[in-house]
């Protein structure tokens, strides 16, 4: 079983949320359920900090994937911190991720 980590802080309207361990098939549907659940109708920006991210398949990319989109529809701002050179962030860039949301160091 793979472990992905999901911790919440919310400052006013701003959202950040914390990715860490591993995000694949297994576990994919319960990160997707845990970020819907974080943010509320009244949010105006989410911050996703990916620091801590190990791995990332075509599933945990979907599901970030999703969630811009969703956070699109309700014009809340996405930012993605990931750090520069991590594998985290090369799986991004070669998906096109970056069309979505800017990524910051």
């Amino acid at each position: 079983m793979t472990d992905a980590t999901v911790a919440v802080r919310s400052d006013g309207s701003d959202v950040r949320i914390r990715i860490g361990g591993e995000v694949d098939l297994e576990n994919a549907g319960d990160v997707e359920d845990q970020l819907a659940a974080a943010i509320p109708n009244e949010t105006s920006a989410v911050t996703l900090e990916l620091a801590e991210l190990e791995y990332l398949d075509s599933a945990g990319l979907r599901v970030l994937f999703a969630l811009a989109a969703r956070l699109e529809v309700l014009q809340i701002e996405l930012r993605v911190d990931v750090p520069p050179g991590s594998h985290t962030r090369r799986v991004l860039q070669l998906s096109g991720f970056e069309s979505l949301a800017s990524l910051e160091a």
